[in-house]
C-alpha cells in the first residue's frame, strides 16, 4: 500500500536574515516549526519533504497529499497564495504558526485545518483525522505542552549547507513577562516550562554541531536552572548563541557558566534608553543607566552583545535615533538590530492600537519591522522611519565598525566580522529606507482568545532570584471572560 505524502512548507520572507546572501547561504534557517511537527509525522506511515522557499522555488509539480504550512504575520499572505495553489489542485492544505493562531478564521479562507498553538498535543489528531478523510476546522489543545519527551527534529529534511547558523535547540517555552509588542506569554503561557536538561543534550549531540543556537526566549530563563544546563553543555566543546534578558545577563555566576559552555553571542531586548518608553513596552525591569556597564561585564567574559532597540513608542520623540545611535556606538555593542514597533496580531500593542483606532494597514506583508503601520503620537509616522535609517546607517558605518572592532579580549572575532559586514550590507544600501503605510486594507475579526494562557505567574517562582516584585509590578489580570482588568 502506498503511503501518503507530506509537504512542509515554509513561505518566502522579506527578512534579510533568511535570504541567502553570501555564497548560497541565509544566516539563519527559519524552520522550527515546521521540523517540530515533522519530528513527530510517524516516519512509517508518511513519506515526506520540506520546502524553505527563501532559498529555493516550491515544485508545485512534486506529488503530495497533504500540505503542511507554518507562517508569521510578515509571510502569511505568501503562505495563503501557496495554500490556494494547492488546493485549486485539490491538495489538502492545514497551516499553523503565530498568525494562524492568533488568526485562525482568516486562514481557513485558504486551508481546510488550522492549529492552533502548540501542534504536539493535536497533530496525531490532524493526521488521523485526514486519513479517515475528514480533516478540517480548527484543532486546539485543551492545555499547554509539558515538553516532556520531545522528538528530534528531522534535519535530514533540511539543506542544511544552505545556512550559516544551521542547528538550534529549544529548551523552553512561555515567558512570565508582559512585554506588549510581544505575542509569546498569550501564546505559549505566562509560565516557562522547561524541557528536561538530558533530553536537551541527547538532541545537541545528535546534532553534531560546532555552532548552536539556542532558540528560547530566554536562554537564562530560570538561574539554577540556566547554570545546570550550561554545566552539561560545557562537556560538548561547541559554541552556542541565545538571547536573554539584561534582568538576569549581570549575574555573574550565570556569565562565568555561560562562558564555559561556549557561548559566544548574547541577544539581549534592550527596547529602548527611554524609561518613559520602557514602562510603556512593560518592560520597566530594564535599567537604561546600567547598559553601558551590563555590555562591558559580558565582553569581560568574552562574549559579543547584541542589542535589540525599538523605535515608535508614544514616548518616544525625534532625539531618540540619533540618542539611541549614539549609546549603541559608546556602549561598543558588537551588533545591534533596531525595529519600528510593529503591532502583531496577539499582542497587548495591537489589542490597544486598534481599539484606538490608529492602525493605518492590516496588509500582514507590510508587518516586518521596517514599516510604520499605526498613526504615532510623540511624531510623524515620516520622522520614525527617516530616524530609524539613521540609527542604522550610523551604527553600521565604516566609521563606527572600526571603532567598535574587538581588538583585545576573547570575543570572536570572525563571526564579529561577519555579522557586522552583513548588517553594513544590508542596512546601509541606498535602496534601504523603510516604508509608511497608510491604505484600505480591512481589519480581521474573530480574534483567538488566549487570555487563559496569560494567567498570572506564580511569584513564587523567582523568590530564590530576589525578581518577584519586577515581574508582579508589570503583570496583567484577566476576569473569567478574558477581559483585562489590570
Amino acid at each position: 500500500m502506498t503511503r501518503p505524502t507530506i509537504h512542509f512548507v515554509n513561505p518566502k520572507s522579506n527578512c534579510f536574515t533568511t535570504k541567502p546572501q553570501y555564497f548560497g547561504k541565509a544566516l539563519y534557517a527559519p524552520l522550527a516549526g515546521l521540523l517540530a511537527i515533522s519530528a513527530i509525522t510517524p516516519e512509517d506511515e508518511w513519506d515526506m519533504f520540506l520546502t524553505d522557499e527563501n532559498i529555493e522555488p516550491i515544485d508545485f509539480s512534486r506529488h503530495c497529499d497533504l500540505v503542511a504550512i507554518s507562517a508569521m504575520t510578515e509571510y502569511v499572505n505568501r503562505g495563503y497564495e501557496i495554500a490556494d495553489q494547492y488546493r485549486a489542485q485539490g491538495v489538502k492544505v492545514v497551516m499553523g504558526g503565530v498568525h494562524p493562531s492568533f488568526l485562525p478564521y482568516e486562514a481557513l479562507e485558504h486551508a481546510d485545518a488550522v492549529v492552533v498553538g502548540e501542534a504536539e498535543p493535536v497533530w496525531d489528531q490532524v493526521l488521523a483525522d485526514f486519513n479517515d478523510g475528514r480533516m478540517g476546522g480548527i484543532y486546539r489543545a485543551p492545555g499547554l505542552f509539558d515538553m516532556q519527551g520531545m522528538r528530534y527534529p528531522r534535519y535530514d529534511l533540511v539543506k542544511t549547507d544552505r545556512y550559516i547558523v544551521r542547528d538550534f535547540v529549544q529548551t523552553v517555552r512561555g515567558c512570565p513577562h508582559g512585554c506588549a509588542f510581544c505575542a509569546e506569554p498569550q501564546l505559549n503561557g505566562r509560565m516557562y516550562r522547561f524541557r528536561p536538561i538530558p533530553e536537551v543534550i541527547e538532541e545537541i549531540q545528535r546534532l553534531n554541531t560546532r555552532n548552536l543556537a539556542v532558540n528560547d526566549v530566554d536562554a537564562f530563563s530560570k538561574p539554577s536552572r540556566a547554570l545546570e544546563m550550561m554545566k552539561a553543555m560545557a562537556p560538548l566543546k561547541m559554541k552556542w548563541q541565545g538571547g536573554t534578558s539584561s534582568r538576569v545577563a549581570e549575574k555573574e555566576r550565570l556569565l562565568e557558566a555561560a562562558r564555559e559552555s561556549g557561548c559566544y553571542m548574547l541577544s539581549l531586548g534592550f527596547e529602548s534608553i527611554s524609561r518613559d518608553s520602557l514602562r510603556e513596552a512593560k518592560k520597566a525591569f530594564n535599567q537604561p543607566e546600567r547598559y553601558k556597564a551590563l555590555v562591558e561585564k559580558i565582553h569581560s567574559y568574552g562574549i559579543m552583545v547584541f542589542g535589540l532597540f525599538m523605535f515608535g513608542f508614544d514616548s518616544d520623540d525625534e532625539s531618540i535615533f540619533e540618542e539611541t545611535a549614539k549609546f549603541a556606538i559608546d556602549a561598543d555593542l558588537d551588533c545591534a538590530a533596531f525595529s519600528i514597533l510593529t503591532p502583531y496580531p496577539g499582542t497587548l500593542t495591537y489589542y490597544e492600537l486598534q481599539r484606538q483606532g490608529r492602525i493605518t494597514s492590516y496588509d500582514w506583508s507590510k508587518y516586518d519591522q521596517d514599516s510604520v503601520l499605526y498613526v504615532p503620537r510623540g511624531m510623524s509616522a515620516e520622522a520614525i522611519r527617516d530616524g530609524w535609517r539613521y540609527a542604522y546607517k550610523e551604527f553600521y558605518s565604516w566609521r563606527s565598525i572600526a571603532r567598535r572592532f574587538p581588538r583585545s579580549g576573547q570575543r570572536n572575532r570572525l563571526m564579529w566580522l561577519v555579522m557586522n559586514a552583513f548588517f553594513h550590507h544590508e542596512r546601509t544600501k541606498p535602496n534601504f529606507i523603510g516604508s509608511v503605510i497608510s491604505d484600505d486594507t480591512r481589519p480581521p475579526t474573530n480574534i483567538t482568545d488566549f487570555s487563559e494562557n496569560y494567567a498570572l505567574v506564580d511569584e513564587s517562582f523567582f523568590l530564590e532570584e530576589g525578581t518577584a516584585d519586577e515581574v508582579s509590578a508589570e503583570t496583567f489580570q484577566f476576569d473569567e471572560a478574558g477581559t483585562r482588568t489590570r
